[in-house]
């Protein structure tokens, strides 16, 4: 059993957060809104997905859930943060990283003074790059570079739809871990044993890379049929 944070409980983050719970992962979820926080702690979803509702209500009544708006109290209770923040495109297309960057940085300095190695998974989609000089930068901004030895930094992308989000993340084509570091990539590896689905290590950045490859083959395939479609209309 691990103990883990997950911030934003979005659709990633809640599904992920769900499923964690009950793989037997003790999790805290981490959401600014507090309405979102207060439905997680009855048990009641946040979105609309087929089973969510039933398996968070299964896993906080078990105690293997809460959700909280406290960065502080998250980083204390726990050794790994996954960080499901969203990562909109603004009108040019470029991402809006605000959000992400201001969550790490609350991390870091959740971590300030700390002397214990603590991991932080990206699950949220980036371009290659915002790991190691966006999220990297703002955690240590917040921590100090004292922390900087302790840091351990990886990319988990997801890949679940909407809809069958929960077989998605049981059941996920492969499971992708970016990091420069064995040691952490065997570590998020752990987490999902019993998961089976073949086991992808890369670096840093071919995680981000492969991650906007498979979202820009799913368009190009969507694109090509509405084509074949008007072309047969």
């Amino acid at each position: 059993m691990k103990k883990i944070s997950v911030f934003g409980l979005g659709y990633v983050g809640c599904v992920s957060a769900a499923c964690l719970a009950a793989a037997g992962h003790e999790v805290i979820g981490v959401e600014l809104y507090k309405d979102k926080v207060n439905m997680i702690n009855k048990g009641n979803s946040p979105i609309v997905e087929p089973g969510l509702e039933e398996l968070l209500a299964q896993v906080v009544n078990e105690g293997r859930l809460r959700a909280t708006s406290s960065c502080m109290d998250a980083i204390r209770e726990s050794y790994l943060a996954f960080l499901c923040v969203g990562t909109p495109g603004d009108g040019h297309g470029q991402l809006q990283l605000d959000a992400l960057q201001r969550v790490c940085y609350e991390i870091g300095q959740a971590l300030r003074g700390a002397a214990r190695i603590f991991t932080v998974v990206v699950r949220s989609t980036v371009l290659p790059g915002t790991v190691r000089n966006v999220v990297h930068n703002a955690l240590i901004a917040g921590a100090g570079e004292d922390f900087r030895p302790f840091l351990r930094v990886a990319v988990n992308p997801e890949f679940i739809r909407e809809g069958t989000a929960l077989k998605d993340f049981k059941h996920p084509p492969f499971t992708l871990i970016g990091s420069d570091d064995a040691s952490t990539a065997a570590l998020v590896h752990s987490i999902y044993s019993a998961i089976d689905a073949p086991f992808v290590e890369t670096s840093v950045e071919t995680a981000e890379t492969v991650k906007y490859v498979c979202n820009t083959f799913h368009a190009l395939k969507v694109a090509f049929a509405n084509e074949i479609g008007d072309t047969c209309a």
